[in-house]
């Protein structure tokens, strides 16, 4: 978020202030110091002074779990919104979460609500965060809605954690063994051609096309290398467009194994999401709406779009639900016995722990059959070019031996 040099005059004592805020843009900060009875005057981004070699860290979903547990203690014990926000904002470690939390505090404390004070850092705070806290400000509950959030938050950091297990333990492994094998035939490779260069003597078919693939990584390694980083760029670039997303989520939730884990991850996070709105008294269109920016696939934030223009015009969720075919049979009548009931968020709660603990239990017996699958591959792959180099030594000591 910019950081804006302004100027303006107080209304009432028509004293000259100049400062520095925070905010999306100069008509927010404009009007946030309207509320404040300060008239603008002039309003300018302030520019980054030279060039740095320090990194401003980001603030993870973990540490605004903790943040937001510490703060409902805070105020659970009475102590006041302001003193609770400079609190946890003076021993905070990461310097870029210190500046948002003291930004709040200057926000709360020049008369701003504690959720549109927030809403003015999406990046540490988002939407769903933002109008669980305006429900919590409104119902006069914000300490019983933080802690709804901390658990909500732990639980798809949790999910995060699980998606991030299915990718990175195969890819790491794949990657190494690919690189091993790249610096094996790029250098080892051509020592072992010149010594057996020497021999002039017929080499073992192995050992032929192991050197043969050297000579072809040796000569194009480079453009081997730019190939793939234009592809790389090229996949990102296609995935920040709407079409990208749409296709490439498609592929991944048509995976054979993946793409099922995927989808549970997908149920247990809508369910997850939209329970903790409805039951901290966000109205459910509401709720399908911000549901829908933080589903994490493009897919899945169509069918909440059908589901909430259904809902709009007097239908239910379970048909839509239904017929998008993205949801288990299991997720729609629960759904269906929700409404029935008038307990849609209990069902839905049920639906998301059930979800999330069929994640969990997919996860370790995954991980469980691919690491000896893995480790066997990279035993094969490496040691079958190793033997290949060794296979005409092999053949020389016999010779030698007179075997």
């Amino acid at each position: 978020m910019p950081v804006y040099v302004y100027r303006g005059r107080n209304v009432r004592t028509k004293e000259s202030i100049l400062g520095e805020r925070f905010s999306n843009s100069p008509q927010a900060l404009a009007a946030l110091l309207r509320r404040e009875q300060i008239a603008p005057v002039a309003i300018r981004e302030k520019k980054s002074e030279g060039w740095s070699l320090s990194f401003r860290k980001k603030v993870s979903q973990s540490e605004v779990a903790i943040f937001t547990r510490q703060f409902s203690v805070m105020l659970n014990a009475g102590l006041p919104l302001i003193q609770a926000l400079d609190a946890i904002a003076q021993q905070h470690p990461n310097a870029a979460f210190r500046k948002i939390l003291e930004q709040v505090r200057n926000d709360v404390e020049a008369g701003s609500t504690l959720s549109a004070a927030m809403a003015h850092h999406p990046k540490a705070f988002d939407t769903l965060y933002t109008n669980m806290v305006a429900a919590g400000e409104t119902g006069g509950i914000l300490d019983t809605i933080l802690q709804r959030l901390t658990a909500f938050i732990e639980k798809i950091v949790k999910l995060k954690r699980a998606l991030r297990s299915a990718l990175i333990y195969p890819s790491t492994i794949l990657t190494v063994a690919i690189g091993v094998v790249v610096i094996i035939l790029w250098k080892v490779v051509p020592v072992f051609k010149t010594l057996y260069e020497g021999f002039n003597s017929e080499l073992p078919l192995l050992t032929e096309a192991v050197i043969t693939l050297s000579g072809i990584v040796e000569r194009y390694i480079f453009f081997f290398a730019a190939f793939v980083a234009l592809c790389a760029f090229g996949l990102r670039s296609f995935y920040q467009t709407d079409k990208g997303r749409h296709e490439i989520d498609r592929l991944l939730l048509k995976l054979p194994i993946l793409g099922e884990i995927l989808r549970k991850i997908g149920v247990a996070r809508f369910t997850r999401t939209l329970a903790t709105l409805m039951t901290s008294g966000v109205p459910i269109l509401e709720g399908l709406n911000i549901t829908a920016k933080t589903s994490g696939y493009a897919i899945l934030e169509d069918v909440i779009h059908q589901l909430r223009q259904r809902i709009e015009e007097g239908g239910n969720m379970a048909d839509p639900m239904r017929q998008s075919r993205f949801f288990p049979p299991m997720v729609t009548q629960m759904v269906s016995v929700g409404e029935s009931t008038g307990e849609m968020d209990s069902m839905l709660v049920k639906v998301a722990d059930y979800y999330e603990e069929e994640v969990d239990e997919v996860m370790k017996n995954l991980l469980t059959i691919l690491e000896p699958i893995l480790m066997v591959f990279l035993g094969v792959v490496v040691g079958g070019v190793v033997i290949a180099l060794y296979l005409p030594m092999f053949k020389l000591i016999r010779v030698l031996s007179g075997g």
